[in-house]
């Protein structure tokens, strides 16, 4: 029997912790009004948090909902400001326990990995692959729906393989019910908690796909993954262990999955990877084109500064720099003038 961890909760509502756990929520966001509101507070703040987890009586708040549509479409609960320092201050805590269990190559939301991480891995592999297999094949799968549909009870019957503290437990199941989950189906995109929560539905996964077929055939980031195998054949084999795996989760494949041999490419968190190469997404480069676009003409009318267009203009140089988009970069940076009165920069 795998050890579990009983004596949590005094931790996580250690005022340290708590302390740590407001630091973490606010990194980025230190000047936003609603964490200034907590900060002018903080000490009265946090031990009102402290004495309601204490007491049992913590509820979580009312989430802002808004919409995003990159990588995919997902309907985003950004829970206030004090309700994820509880988040943080539980995640603290527990995921250090679940992240020593967790494979090499699943890559989002840990530290030290990332999506550049998971484009490195994958084109790593995709160069010992064809080296051995000389014409590979590629599963590229994702889970439909997958935050919307994972079932609590699945997802505290794997906590509970770790940690068995009872009020540890009850803490987590309020904030997964909470921002409208109180249906045990489901958990808040934009909460931390849920983050963890769904690396650990798909861990049972990952070490079924790696102890069966090996490190160097299979990424995961989220609920995207990619499996490499040596034949059409042998890939079918894989999607449908996955499959299998995935409905014992109470989850499905999306319909999109597909295979494809190696030489198609492989997109994967934002980009075209070969063994060879790394292309920018077609439609990131779409996207770019249009944004430039806009944000020339915003400038032109005078609603913009430079000070509002050269970090978007960064974050795609950012974006681009780590694979070989020399060539187009060049070309949307040469017809994109921002130009005002008689005065243009480029």
């Amino acid at each position: 029997m795998p050890r579990t961890h009983s004596d949590l909760f005094l931790k996580i509502v250690d005022f340290d912790n708590l302390w740590h756990a407001y630091l973490a929520a606010r990194k980025g966001k230190r000047y936003r009004w609603e964490v200034a509101q907590f900060a002018a507070h903080l000490d009265e703040n946090l031990i009102n948090l402290q004495n309601h987890l204490l007491w049992g009586s913590w509820r979580p708040g009312a989430a802002s909902e808004f919409t995003i549509r990159e990588p995919k479409r997902r309907e985003i609960q950004a829970p206030p400001f004090s309700d994820r320092v509880v988040h943080h201050a539980l995640v603290r805590v527990v995921e250090p326990l679940f992240e020593r269990r967790f494979i090499h190559h699943s890559y989002a939301c840990r530290t030290g990995k990332g999506t550049q991480r998971a484009v490195e891995a994958v084109q790593s592999m995709a160069r010992i692959a064809k080296r051995n297999w000389g014409t590979p094949y590629v599963v590229k799968a994702d889970i439909k729906s997958f935050f919307a549909s994972i079932r609590h009870e699945t997802l505290f019957r794997l906590v509970g393989r770790v940690v068995s503290c009872p009020r540890t437990l009850a803490l987590w199941r309020v904030i997964a019910s909470g921002y409208g989950h109180h249906d045990g189906v489901g958990l808040p995109v934009g909460a931390l908690t849920s983050q963890l929560g769904a690396n650990l539905m798909l861990d049972w996964l990952d070490h079924v796909m790696t102890d069966q077929h090996g490190l160097g055939q299979y990424v995961r980031y989220m609920d995207d993954f990619v499996i490499l195998a040596p034949s059409k054949a042998a890939a079918w084999e894989r999607l449908e262990q996955a499959a299998r795996v995935i409905a014992g989760l109470g989850l499905a494949l999306n319909p999109k999955t597909a295979i494809f041999p190696l030489r198609s490419g492989v997109d994967f968190c934002g980009y075209r990877i070969w063994p060879t190469h790394i292309l920018p997404r077609k439609r990131n480069i779409r996207r770019a084109r249009r944004a430039f676009r806009s944000l020339a003409a915003r400038y032109a009318r005078g609603e913009i500064g430079l000070d509002y267009v050269w970090p978007r203009v960064a974050s795609f140089l950012a974006y681009s720099k780590h694979c070989n988009a020399g060539m187009t970069v060049d070309r949307i940076l040469a017809e994109t003038v921002f130009q005002r009165g008689d005065h243009a920069d480029r």
